[in-house]
């Protein structure tokens, strides 16, 4: 009913480092359809460890909601946890460090959340596999003590990779009451029904070590219980784009269109106590609104609001425009989502309308590779250094 696989090298992060299948086998034979389990598939120190725990914890001063406790199941009130920054600091939702030792030393479970905005190795890595998947991905990171749980049995309305850091972790699975479920169908609304299936027998019962992978489709059930050590474990959450999502797009699109007619705009008759005699007029032309939608603009529009360009540094920004020559090495700031429509330019930081000569240039810079300030005009580069566009190419 699962897939339990090795793992090999690739040049891909989900290949490489997430499963040992290809990546069309993936897409075909796991990809929002069953569980897949992963013996060793990675060393992931590089991306996340009980260090980098210790280090957002007790000195990065993070503030709610970029933490959440939890424990038997409920989660704990931010003020149990949070403190007034001290001299300087005129925040009052800062993290307590001895509070959360406390708490994590009475049987709670740290979650940190967002990690992909606080810890640059797990940005950087959720980044590729965004671009990969073509879906947004966000991260979470689970600390355990010794033989506890965090959260009841429960089922997420997005994909997951869980990646066990270290420590080990008991995890039973059970199949969906509610097959992949939107984010309108959260498994709070079906309590009984989920306490109900996780009551019987599992589908997998396994232990995750460090370096294992369980991947699992949005709806499927899950719970889980640190073994004799802290256990940290990676949740990448994956929000797939879904044909639910794409319908609306094309409505959302069609009825702006029919907001142009005036025909649509028009009054319903007096007296008028339902749609009869109107609705068959009304349905031809959304039926024909539908066929004719383009949903690409607001299709793209959407998928750059839920991400964010890759990081951008003032200083090295500034420093940048002042010493740019024709020499300079520029290229498109990461994670950008660039689109070119007619004569203007779309990304994560704006929209900017360019002129029909810089069309050309711009249109080469879409390649994301780096390209010389000479071959694409160096008034257009500095105007595209300013916007936060473009970034000094790395050495």
């Amino acid at each position: 009913m699962f897939q339990d696989a090795g793992v090999h090298a690739d040049t891909g992060v989900l290949e490489s480092r997430l499963t040992s299948l290809g990546r069309e086998e993936f897409a075909r034979d796991v990809w929002g359809r069953m569980p897949s389990l992963t013996r060793g598939a990675s060393d992931f120190s590089d991306v996340f460890s009980s260090a980098a725990v210790d280090e957002l914890v007790s000195r990065r001063g993070l503030r709610t909601p970029f933490l959440r406790v939890a424990k038997d199941g409920a989660t704990l009130p931010e003020s149990s946890f949070t403190a007034p920054g001290g001299v300087g600091a005129t925040v009052a939702d800062q993290l307590d460090d001895t509070a959360l030792w406390r708490a994590f030393a009475d049987g709670a479970t740290l979650v940190l959340q967002a990690l992909h905005r606080t810890w640059e190795p797990v940005g950087a890595f959720t980044s590729r596999l965004a671009a990969e998947l073509g879906h947004p991905v966000q991260a979470n990171a689970y600390v355990t003590p010794p033989q506890n749980q965090g959260f009841d049995a429960h089922y997420d309305v997005h994909d997951v990779f869980i990646l066990q850091i270290t420590g080990t972790k008991r995890w039973l699975i059970h199949e969906p009451v509610v097959t992949a479920p939107t984010r309108e169908q959260p498994w709070t609304g079906h309590r009984a029904a989920v306490a109900e299936a996780a009551s019987g027998a599992p589908v997998l019962d396994t232990v995750l070590a460090p370096g294992d992978v369980l991947y699992l489709p949005r709806g499927w059930l899950h719970s889980a219980v640190a073994q004799g050590a802290v256990s940290v474990h990676l949740t990448l959450g994956v929000h797939p784009w879904t044909r639910h999502a794409l319908a609306a797009q094309l409505a959302e699109t069609a009825l702006a269109t029919l907001r142009e007619d005036p025909a649509m705009r028009a009054s319903l008759p007096l007296g008028a106590e339902g749609p009869d005699g109107e609705l068959e007029e009304v349905r031809a032309r959304l039926v024909t609104a539908l066929t004719t939608a383009d949903p690409a603009p607001l299709f793209a529009r959407t998928r750059r609001a839920q991400g964010r360009p890759a990081p951008l540094g003032p200083l090295a920004q500034l420093a940048a425009l002042d010493a740019l020559t024709a020499d300079t090495r520029v290229r498109l700031r990461a994670a950008l989502e660039p689109r070119l429509s007619g004569e203007r330019l779309w990304t994560r930081v704006g929209w900017l309308d360019l002129a029909p000569a810089e069309l050309a240039a711009v249109g080469r810079l879409l390649d994301g590779e780096a390209h010389p300030a000479r071959d694409l005009g160096t008034t257009l580069v500095r105007r595209l250094l300013r916007a936060g566009v473009l970034v000094p190419d790395a050495p």
